[in-house]
């Protein structure tokens, strides 16, 4: 058997958390091996070693069969090793080619048409479908990624690490770029996908290495597992994968959404005419392809957005149905006060969601900030809050007082989502709550919204899962080029319903 990389006894700490302890994983050349584990289980530190960002504190790495160092992504690259991460490193006001120049050896780098012949040759021989002179800012996510994948084939990567690449990708993006994938491996080259989405898993990969609290659990053969057996070594013990959706209790009118009209800066279209009601006591979805209005019509009823004349969104507060509150005009925190609250898991989950560099308690200190009475700042309900989210979502941190952007990325999620639903409101907006976290945690989530739905809360549920959706919700609302193209019943829907009307316009946008 020929090994690509082997990691041998590879430990990592940081302070007092062991990231890593006694890892030895093997990858093969011409593999596709997926990397599996809940998050912070140390999965993006492992690989960082063997791209060069992480140094390791004991064991070694052989790659070819040889020992070597890797004390920066330089030596990784002359080892012929590439990793791509979730948050892309590009120059945005750079073209293309000028991004793939950055970082070449002096002699290369000015000649742009060589660059660009070079470039041309490797997206011919994998199926890559890349504009060279594109600047990267108006490129689609899926754009950027395909950039960054050939960025590093053309340094001669035969090692790609690609981490959770599929995490914000349409289903036929991530069909495309599975496709890239196997050509890779077809040409000899391994490739470590870091992912939680077990069904892609079941489907690329040739075999899953698994680690469960920085300890690795084992590798297996991909046609030998299922998606329950992988979550049992995930997770240590038996997990019901079934999402629980109850039946709508008498549902109550909370929202009414009529003639909303969006646009944006460059005073382009994103929502046109967008018209729906919400209830309370049922969980409302909201499909579409990436791009196509989902984030702006939760912005819009949270008050975050202007909408255009002749929009009307309207608020049924419990126990004043019969006068309903207009929103639109109305500034967020308003809109908060009455009961709308918004749980919006951005891209830039630190940048937007939380202050990074306070822990768990301060940032549920922010929600309640504006309503003390006293000059003195009252920590007992936040930090109350901390420890209950911290327990329910089972929150990897070594205090509520650690500065959250010490914690892995799915961590920093479970704090983000947790707050929100924590705070009982009327109506409940989440846009993108399991993005990037573990299958188990997922459940948990999707569990506690239900919760909420029971309670006689109106969630809003924005996400990219089609399967999940419709397991999950009982009306999707389906969105295409900013028009609403139908609504579907989640109990009588198929994925090939929404996917047609996720991509094809209907007449008037309504659904035959």
């Amino acid at each position: 058997m020929e090994y690509a990389v082997q990691l041998k006894n590879v430990t990592k700490t940081f302070g007092k958390v062991v990231a890593n302890k006694n890892v030895s994983l093997d990858i093969r050349k011409g593999e596709i091996l997926s990397l599996l584990g809940e998050n912070g289980s140390g999965k993006t530190t492992l690989m960082n070693m063997i791209a060069g960002i992480y140094y390791p504190d004991a064991g070694e790495i052989l790659v070819n069969g040889q020992p070597v160092e890797i004390r920066s992504p330089k030596d990784a690259y002359n080892l012929k090793i590439g990793m791509i991460h979730q948050h892309f490193k590009l120059i945005d006001v750079f073209t293309a080619v000028e991004n793939i120049a950055l970082g070449l050896e002096n002699t290369e780098k000015y000649d742009l048409k060589a660059i660009a012949a070079k470039t041309k040759e490797i997206c011919e021989k994998y199926h890559f479908d890349l504009n060279l002179t594109q600047k990267v800012y108006e490129m689609s996510v899926s754009q950027k990624q395909t950039l960054e994948i050939v960025k590093v084939l053309y340094r001669g990567a035969d090692i790609l690490i690609l981490d959770e690449p599929t995490a914000v990708l349409t289903p036929q993006e991530t069909e495309r770029l599975f496709e890239v994938i196997r050509n890779m491996k077809n040409d000899n080259k391994s490739v470590v996908i870091i992912t939680h989405k077990l069904h892609e898993v079941l489907e690329i990969s040739d075999r899953v290495a698994i680690l469960r609290k920085g300890m690795y659990i084992g590798t297996v053969e991909t046609s030998e597992a299922t998606e329950s057996s992988l979550t049992e070594m995930m997770v240590g013990k038996k997990v019901e994968l079934n999402i629980r959706r109850t039946e709508p209790v008498n549902p109550v009118k909370r929202l009414s959404v009529s003639h909303l009209t969006v646009y944006n800066k460059e005073n382009i279209k994103i929502l046109d005419d967008v018209s729906f009601d919400a209830y309370g006591g049922e969980i409302l979805g909201i499909a579409g392809i990436s791009g196509n209005g989902q984030k702006e019509l939760l912005e819009a009823i949270a008050g975050l957005q202007i909408p255009a004349e002749g929009s009307s969104i309207q608020f049924f507060e419990k126990g004043k149905e019969s006068s309903p509150l207009e929103l639109v005009g109305k500034t967020p925190k308003k809109i908060r006060d009455a009961g709308v609250h918004l749980a919006f898991v951005p891209e830039d989950r630190l940048g937007m969601g939380l202050v990074g560099s306070m822990g768990m308690t301060g940032n549920m200190l922010l929600k309640s900030y504006g309503k003390g009475r006293s000059p003195l700042t009252d920590t007992k309900g936040p930090k109350k809050l901390a420890e209950k989210v911290k327990e329910e979502l089972e929150v990897v941190t070594p205090s509520i007082n650690t500065p959250v952007s010490r914690l892995s990325g799915g961590n920093v999620q479970k704090v983000l989502v947790g707050r929100e639903i924590a705070e009982a409101p009327t109506v409940l907006m989440t846009a993108y709550a399991v993005r990037g976290l573990d299958i188990n945690t997922s459940y948990t989530i999707y569990n506690l919204l239900d919760d909420e739905k029971q309670e006689g809360v109106a969630v809003v549920y924005v996400g990219e899962d089609l399967d999940v959706l419709i397991d999950l919700c009982d009306r999707i609302l389906v969105l295409c080029g900013g028009k609403a193209n139908g609504i579907v019943e989640g109990r009588r829907t198929t994925k090939e319903e929404v996917g047609l009307l996720m991509t094809n316009l209907r007449k008037g946008g309504e659904k035959e």
